[in-house]
């Protein structure tokens, strides 16, 4: 049922994309020996700091107390901090105009398990999160597509711990623990430049996977396998259990089920995972590009959204629906630079991305997704890190879903919903942003009854918002 989606949706939510931890702990992983005379490194890093951070800009008591963070760097052990905290108001549409504030802290650990213990290749990861604040998703809105990536049940969790060996020169890795799939599968290249969920872990997932999948913010027990073997390949795969929750009533919110922290269940169904990843165009001054194919199958048992056992119309009959057997997708994702800025690093200019994700219409409240975005990095010259995102993304409902509730005799049918977003991320120092959010709503809900009207649909809706990032 279309309730089940947007609790879904609500409830499991993008895990943060932002670039600050995804970059911090590649370099926490990787940094580099201190000299004894110095907390500098050679290239005028503070080792185990990860970046961007906010800790450049601060005294070196304050970047580096008591030269903590230098002395666990040089035996592999790191750490680092980052905190979001937004505004966003609706001035007009939804179910309740208003606004809310929402936060997010996240504490980060990671240890080079061979700097450590002399284990060549095996490193360590576990990261946490203190929830707090109100979803205006929820409280004004009941949209499918979460306004902000961050937003979650209040609560103080641990989220992902695992082991990763590496092999082969770096070309195969293996991962295991509690993971949280929305990190590397499904992700487009340029979709940290936006604030809402469904950029990351992308609505169709979250509505048809039992209880929103292996995403933020509850991770599953996993095993991930990654195999490049070259700059231009890489393949991927992965086994998770398939109810992120465990053992949660359907009708319950997993998020409240698991308040604290990841469940180590593993006799549910399992969740596979698979994706293969080509990059081109990837030297320099050249418009690079990365096309991304990949899938996902759950081998449990779901109800058919429109037909009972017997080949009858659930809605008419009341009979419990047919079971069937696995529910699948297959995506395609492509991120493609139009215009580069010469020069080294970090390629910088203008890039597209889009994404197209299907399911099947008898066992899924979701059937298709697609999106689509524009990504302006560092074109002023006054502002080269800072960058503009503007992106469309429409979620469809399901045929099969639609004519159920036609047979239902319900007035308010559901169709899709669609979002316009423009953002805006502005670095003030090198690990504190500044983020300016515009979003706009095409039938909330995917054409939802009003909760003060349920004659009505929930108007289209306008969503301001700011919001601010620290990286420490």
């Amino acid at each position: 049922m279309l309730e089940h989606v947007t609790r879904a949706a609500v409830v499991s939510l993008k895990k943060a994309r932002f670039i600050g931890t995804l970059v911090g702990a590649a370099s926490l992983i990787s940094a580099a020996p201190v000299r004894a005379q110095s907390i500098l490194d050679e290239s005028g890093r503070i080792p185990g700091v990860p970046e961007p951070s906010i800790a450049s800009s601060l005294p070196k008591e304050l970047a580096d107390p008591g030269g903590m963070r230098s002395r666990l760097a040089r035996t592999g052990i790191m750490f680092g901090l980052n905190y979001i905290g937004e505004t966003l108001a609706n001035p007009t549409g939804g179910f309740k105009q208003g606004g809310y504030y929402d936060g997010r802290l996240e504490l980060v650990l990671a240890a080079d398990l061979e700097k450590l213990i002399g284990w060549k290749g095996l490193s360590f990861f576990t990261n946490g999160y203190q929830i707090h604040g109100e979803s205006i998703t929820e409280q004004n809105l009941g949209a499918l597509m979460p306004v902000s990536f961050i937003e979650a049940i209040s609560s103080t969790r641990l989220f992902e711990i695992w082991l990763e060996q590496k092999l082969w020169d770096d070309k195969l890795s293996i991962r295991f623990g509690e993971l949280a799939a929305d990190s590397e599968f499904m992700v487009s290249e340029g979709s940290g430049a936006f604030m809402n969920g469904t950029w990351g872990w992308p609505l169709i997932a979250a509505a048809n996977m039992p209880q929103g999948g292996p995403a933020y913010p509850l991770p599953t027990p996993g095993m991930r396998i990654a195999y490049a073997p070259s700059d231009q390949l890489r393949f991927m795969t992965g086994v998770y259990d398939g109810r992120s929750a465990g053992d949660c009533a359907d009708d319950e919110n997993p998020q409240v089920c698991n308040l604290y922290g990841p469940d180590f269940a593993i006799d549910d169904p399992a969740l596979w995972l698979f994706e293969s990843a080509f990059s081109y165009n990837q030297r320099e001054n050249e418009l690079a590009g990365t096309i991304k194919i990949g899938g996902w199958r759950n081998h449990g048992n779901f109800p058919h959204e429109r037909f009972d056992e017997f080949g009858g119309e659930t809605a008419i009959t009341h009979n419990h629906p047919v079971a069937l057997n696995g529910d699948y997708g297959f995506y395609g994702i492509i991120d493609q630079m139009i215009y580069r800025i010469p020069g080294k690093g970090n390629p910088k200019g203008v890039s597209l991305l889009g994404r197209v994700i299907t399911a099947p219409e008898d066992r899924n409240p979701v059937s298709l997704y697609w999106e689509a975005g524009l990504i302006l990095n560092g074109l002023a010259k006054s502002r080269p890190d800072d960058i503009l995102g503007i992106g469309y993304a429409r979620t469809i409902i399901s045929n099969d879903l639609v004519a159920a509730r036609a047979a239902m005799g319900e007035s308010i049918i559901p169709s899709y919903e669609a979002v316009f977003e423009a953002s805006y991320t502005a670095q003030v120092v090198p690990g504190f942003i500044l983020q300016p959010d515009f979003q706009y709503f095409w039938n909330p809900g995917a054409h939802a009854p009003d909760p003060n009207d349920p004659a009505k649909a929930i108007p289209n809706a306008a969503v301001l918002g700011l919001r601010a990032m620290v990286n420490y």
